[in-house]
């Protein structure tokens, strides 16, 4: 798969009509519309958490099969059998419906409290499980970090965009703390993960996508290191060691 900038590059000739862009990308903004009130139906219905992440998960990659941009997943044998968190790089909307389809259903999101107030999407994300952290207010913000620790604690595996946000610039920004303070405190390994393509599928300054091939490769999992004093923060280290990692993989410039 030839990757430009970091994000595998699509089918997507230049000499294609605006009409023809516009005419697809219609056509995947109402077929994601489509898939995304079956699997809330689904996810309504069902009783069970796995069961109802597990119909998210499928109607996740039925979307990427029906609209022309084929996934592929590596790396799946660097997920560990137990608890872990895993980290990603953030760079499209796309970027959560792809990590639903490349993950098995064990896992919960981490996720901006606004989403939480989105119509529909707020309610399929709380009914498969999803935690909301605020970022822009410090006590609140503090409220949900514990709540997610505890969730953590309690042997759940998680999933974590911690650039917190996208923005136009091409490029990997600064990385949040908070999960790698929650996968040291809860002694789980972090696993790396690289999205590829969303950002050329779909990018912050474009409202609908375009097809493509997409990518998710995991990396080897990180461990926090034991603290060697009052000043060594294992979060601080093992937050640089996976973006380190994700940086080496994913091809794009550093934005820190």
């Amino acid at each position: 798969m030839t990757v430009e900038s970091g994000q595998a590059r699509a089918p997507w000739p230049a000499l294609v009509s605006v009409p023809l862009r516009l005419a697809y990308g219609i056509y995947a903004a109402l077929l994601f519309l489509l898939v995304a009130l079956v699997a809330l139906l689904g996810v309504l219905l069902l009783p069970s958490l796995r069961a109802r992440r597990g119909t998210a998960r499928i109607a996740a990659k039925s979307f990427f099969f029906l609209s022309g941009m084929p996934l592929k997943v590596r790396g799946l044998e660097n997920l560990p059998a137990g608890q872990c968190v895993v980290a990603a790089n953030h760079a499209s909307y796309l970027d959560g419906v792809v990590m639903a389809a490349a993950l098995p259903p064990r896992f919960g999101f981490v996720i901006k409290r606004e989403m939480n107030d989105v119509p529909l999407a707020g309610l399929l994300l709380r009914r498969i499980g999803s935690e909301f952290v605020d970022r822009s207010n410090r006590h609140k913000g503090g409220t949900d970090a514990r709540r997610v620790l505890r969730t953590a604690a309690n042997g759940h595996s998680l999933v974590f965009f911690p650039e917190g946000t996208f923005k136009p610039e091409v490029g990997l920004g600064k990385f949040h703390t908070g999960a790698f303070a929650i996968a040291a405190r809860a002694s789980c390994p972090v696993v790396p993960a690289v999205i590829l393509g969303t950002r050329r599928n779909m990018p912050a300054t474009r409202v609908l996508p375009r097809p493509g091939p997409l990518e998710v490769r995991y990396g080897t999992p990180l461990l926090a290191a034991p603290s060697l004093g009052a000043q060594d923060d294992p979060a601080l280290a093992l937050r640089d060691r996976a973006r380190a990692a994700i940086l080496a993989e994913l091809g794009e410039p550093d934005l820190a």
